[in-house]
């Protein structure tokens, strides 16, 4: 199955969102509840929910970092191209090597001035000295003296531009070396790029075999569902007992939708006074949800592995039905509770999956029944009339007519049975709802969502 990472982002959302919601709370004012990243059972606790949970966050996690290493070495490999491109390296070596450029030229120019001088000056000696000259030895004597001058001057000039020259090339290969240093890095980035863009992909795939290789985009969630999703049940259910719901899930698209699955949970909602922070125990508020359908006619309790109802495909038009059976905790205080409902499946598109609504109804959940027998009545007070109960126990249905679901559709048919009084959500809270009661559902939904992220390896390694 591909359906994996179609709930991702709702899974996310349904965490965080109800500690936002419960802050607003007056009786949470005070309350600075971590994210839900940070909110870990404790050390004893059998929590396969939150393993699963835990490693999901771990790959996300993973694929974040290595998206950031990418982005980061392409960044840095940017900048010293353009380094390279406009010659930025240090300030000092750019500045020894102009230094030493113009004290080359200046010395290239004075030992030409000093050569020239001292070739004048032996011409002109050479000239005192022809047979026939006239001079006399003391100009010849000066004339001598002018050529050691020269030949002294050219000889200095001679060194200095050695040294000029000497100068010039240290500063030109260290200004060298600091560009090929540049090129160098650039081109250790380019090859940590490839690496990293090899990190990257590995973290995708294990993120996508992990999900069930699906990738749904929030635009693709976010678009108008063609599942809608209808539940529907009793409005109290003793502590102590069972009342079931039925689930009805319709293809409102043009075409055959494939691959669909139903999801469903339920939560005691907390009361108004009650502290939410990270050490609130979320599990302790779910209710036990077991399912059953015209192909499955056992209840079937939701579990690790199997936290989906596979109802194949379901043509143009036509519904799915599922009983869903909730029971409460014989010892379940009195107080309100929440179901919920959800479906998804495959499409034909690159998204390869498909969001439907979240459906939820809401229940009062009553306190049990005390089993002491109640007193006579007394000519001072009348006979207490029973109350009618809307929730009965309900016994495992069998393989008859006479069971529980005997009126559910087989998976992937159309019904024409209407579902009355469906609370169709696509947030997965009614909007109608207090404040109190959509937080705990959006925390419910969180609780449920969670099975969503632990559908991997069964369906990627089929």
């Amino acid at each position: 199955m591909k359906i994996r990472r179609i709930l991702a982002t709702a899974v996310a959302a349904a965490v965080t969102t109800p500690v936002v919601f419960l802050s607003a709370a007056p009786a949470f004012a005070d309350t600075k509840p971590s994210p839900a990243s940070t909110q870990k059972p404790a050390s004893d606790e059998d929590d396969p929910d939150g393993d699963d949970f835990a490693e999901y966050e771990k790959l996300l996690a993973a694929v974040t970092a290595a998206e950031e290493k990418l982005a980061d070495l392409k960044a840095q490999r940017k900048a010293v191209l353009k380094d390279i491109d406009e010659k930025n390296i240090d300030e000092a070596l750019k500045t020894e090597l102009a230094a030493a450029t113009a004290a080359a030229g200046t010395a290239k120019t004075a030992k030409v001035a000093a050569d020239a001088a001292l070739v004048a000056a032996e011409e002109a000696l050479a000239k005192l000295k022809e047979t026939g000259s006239t001079a006399t030895p003391e100009e010849i004597a000066t004339a001598e003296q002018a050529v050691t001058a020269a030949k002294t001057a050219a000889e200095s000039a001679a060194t200095t531009k050695t040294g000029a020259d000497l100068r010039l090339k240290n500063a030109s290969t260290a200004y060298s070396d600091a560009m090929v240093a540049l090129t160098q890095k650039a081109t250790l980035l380019a090859a940590d790029i490839v690496v990293a863009e090899q990190e990257l992909a590995d973290a995708e795939d294990a993120l996508e075999e992990f999900e069930g290789d699906a990738v749904c985009d929030e635009e693709e969630m976010e678009k108008e569902s063609s599942l809608k999703v209808a539940l529907t049940g009793p409005k109290t259910i003793t502590a102590g007992t069972s009342a079931v719901f039925s689930l009805r899930v319709t293809n409102t698209s043009d075409e055959t939708l494939e691959a669909v699955q139903a999801y469903a949970s339920a939560f005691q909602v907390p009361e108004s006074d009650d502290v939410i922070d990270d050490e609130t125990d979320w599990e302790n508020q779910l209710i036990q949800v077991e399912w059953s359908s015209a192909d499955n006619l056992e209840w079937t309790e939701f579990s690790e592995k199997d936290d989906a109802i596979e109802l194949g495909n379901v043509v143009k038009g036509g519904s799915a039905d599922v009983k869903l059976r909730l029971t409460v905790d014989a010892d379940a205080p009195a107080g309100e509770g929440m179901a919920f409902a959800g479906g998804a499946y495959e499409t034909n598109d690159d998204q390869g999956c498909g969001m439907g609504d979240m459906a939820t109804a809401e229940f009062d959940i009553l306190a049990a029944k005390d089993d002491k027998p109640s007193p006579k009545p007394t000519s001072a007070t009348e006979s207490p009339e029973p109350t009618p109960s809307a929730t009965t126990t309900t016994p495992a249905p069998t393989a008859t007519a006479s069971t529980g679901n005997g009126n559910t559709t087989q998976q992937g048919g159309s019904s024409n049975t209407p579902v009355n009084n469906g609370t169709l959500a696509a947030t997965g809270a009614n909007d109608t709802l207090p404040l109190g009661l959509a937080a705990a559902g959006a925390v419910a939904l969180g609780a449920g969502a969670l099975v969503f992220a632990r559908r991997r390896k069964a369906g990627a390694n089929a």
